[in-house]
């Protein structure tokens, strides 16, 4: 049978900043939700890492949560539950919190902004209280481009879907206000991507 695992060659490049990033903002004991999933390599990576954190895995795509089994059988980690499907544009797919944190990877350029404002309706209302919203990906900054790979990507994820597209950083802060959460901090990342940390009140 072909082996239903995905595999990204980004993850090896960015889970351990990732990582890094994460243990500076989370209790040792924190429940976690991951919007889009992918492979499921970041949820194998970070749960094993991280004892204490309970990984909730999630993704829309049905052959992104097979491959996310797949990866989670194969880990054996207690703290890592298997795969659930979310579509976070759907209110009632999301599960039942609070999370001490909802982390998010590479996903707000690849969707329509109207999934950005549904992570941030949900993320409000998901978070405990001082819970963290985690982004990783590319932005912009004050409209512009913070490099020129990042400019001709947004080129190319243009042409694939007019609706995707490197997102500006000022709007996705204001969606999150508007939602209850405060930006913390903005973390400049591998390849020219950040990590920008929304925290509750």
């Amino acid at each position: 049978m072909k082996d239903p695992r995905l595999k990204s060659p980004a993850v090896a490049r960015n889970r351990q900043p990732i990582l890094e990033v994460l243990q500076d903002l989370l209790p040792e004991r924190a429940r976690v939700l991951e919007v889009a999933s992918g492979s499921g390599e970041h949820a194998v990576y970070l749960a094993g890492a991280r004892p204490g954190w309970r990984w909730q895995p999630s993704d829309p795509n049905p052959h992104a949560l097979a491959s996310i089994d797949a990866w989670c059988e194969g880990a054996g980690l207690r703290n890592l539950a298997a795969p659930i499907r979310l579509d976070v544009s759907d209110p009632d797919d999301w599960p039942d919190g609070p999370f001490e944190a909802i982390v998010v990877i590479n996903l707000l350029h690849i969707s329509p902004w109207t999934v950005t404002e549904a992570l941030m309706a949900g993320a409000g209302t998901s978070l405990a209280r001082a819970g963290v919203l985690y982004l990783y990906g590319p932005f912009r900054r004050e409209g512009r481009h913070t490099a020129p790979s990042n400019a001709a990507f947004d080129t190319d994820l243009q042409a694939r879907d007019p609706c995707w597209g490197i997102r500006d950083l000022d709007a996705v802060t204001s969606e999150a206000e508007r939602c209850g959460l405060d930006l913390e901090r903005v973390v400049a990342m591998p390849a020219n991507n950040l990590s920008v940390v929304f925290r509750r009140p």
